[in-house]
């Protein structure tokens, strides 16, 4: 009989409860989306008894009130950059994620394509999203960006680009796959919308890394290893700590764009919103957890069994050398605080 670990309900009504905060705060909220959609395999491996779905279950009950805006980077497409779970190119990814949302009854009122060049394959995509009758909208590339903010927040920056029309307080940023250009879309609609008297905020959608857990938990143990081949490292939020006298666990990328992102969003708004790049996330997933033992020995059995695929991998020369040092260097790690957490356990 399989083992329950995780409550889906107390996690959905928590997610709810503080997007409808972070709005009754700020008003309109661009949510960007991390991961998955749909099938979230990883967190249910991890947390037995999460639902793989329970992302669209939270966005239908949301739907009223909730519409969707799908990235993709022009280069993805130029590229035919390829999805190595389903095998499909990007364009086509973004294409199937747009049915599979509107056969769940959500409103989709628009593809961002991101940092926009002319290319023959970028015009059959934009023509495949208006025979579906999908708005297509534009960025475009930023000399300088991020680091130039005068030139960001000006009309040769985020106000070349076009803002998309929406109408729901919440928007959600979601995209085929990584790199899709999700930030830029919020930000550039951030801007476009304080020049038309709009109130607007920045969120993220998170599930991993768990900020309510350590850095030595195996739930964000498995996010390092799941993300090996990017080199994803966990590490303690130092402006959490410094704003709250706390310790929080988010990841690298967060922490060293938080800076400059936060410049950003301060400048567009005219104060500071977030203290740290932890408070930007909406991530409860760490509330949901009933059973903690049960999961540190479902996250040890993903990181084991993404590490022994790695094996097979860097055999078949599918994965490099650094990627494979990582995920050692990751299972090895692992396999000590499992010893330390089960010591009358054999692995």
């Amino acid at each position: 009989m399989e083992q329950f670990a995780f409550d889906n309900q107390k996690y959905i009504d928590l997610q709810k409860k503080e997007i409808y905060e972070r709005i009754n705060k700020y008003g309109k909220l661009y949510i960007e989306v991390g991961g998955k959609l749909f099938d979230d395999n990883h967190a249910s491996r991890c947390l037995p008894g999460f639902d793989p779905n329970v992302k669209m279950q939270i966005f239908k009950e949301l739907k009223d009130d909730l519409e969707i805006v799908f990235c993709i980077n022009a280069r993805d497409i130029i590229s035919r950059r390829v999805r190595s779970d389903n095998n499909l190119t990007y364009d086509k990814e973004l294409l199937r994620l747009i049915s599979c949302v509107q056969q769940e009854g959500l409103s989709v009122c628009g593809v961002m394509i991101n940092f926009h060049t002319q290319n023959p394959l970028i015009e059959d995509f934009e023509n495949e999203c208006k025979k579906i009758n999908i708005p297509v909208y534009k960025t475009y590339h930023i000399e300088e960006y991020p680091n130039h903010i005068e030139k960001i927040l000006s009309d040769d920056g985020f106000g070349k680009n076009e803002h998309i029309k929406t109408s729901k307080n919440i928007v959600l940023i979601s995209a085929p796959g990584a790199n899709s250009g999700k930030l830029v879309a919020c930000l550039s609609q951030l801007y476009n919308d304080k020049k038309r008297n709009i109130a607007s905020a920045y969120a993220k959608y998170e599930t991993f890394p768990v900020w309510n857990l350590s850095l030595d938990d195996l739930v964000n143990i498995a996010y390092e290893m799941a993300t090996a081949d990017i080199v994803d490292v966990n590490m303690v939020d130092p402006y959490y700590e410094k704003a709250y006298g706390k310790i929080a666990t988010n990841y690298n990328r967060d922490v060293e764009a938080f800076p400059i992102l936060s410049n950003i969003l301060n400048n567009i708004t005219g104060h500071e919103i977030y203290h740290s790049p932890t408070d930007m996330g909406i991530n409860n997933v760490g509330f949901g957890i009933t059973d903690n033992a049960a999961v540190q020995k479902a996250s040890f059995e993903e990181i084991k069994r993404r590490h022994n695929k790695n094996l097979n991998k860097f055999a078949n020369g599918e994965i490099n050398e650094r990627t494979m040092n990582r995920s050692t260097e990751l299972y090895e790690r692992a396999k000590a605080i499992y010893n330390s957490l089960f010591p009358n356990e054999s692995i």
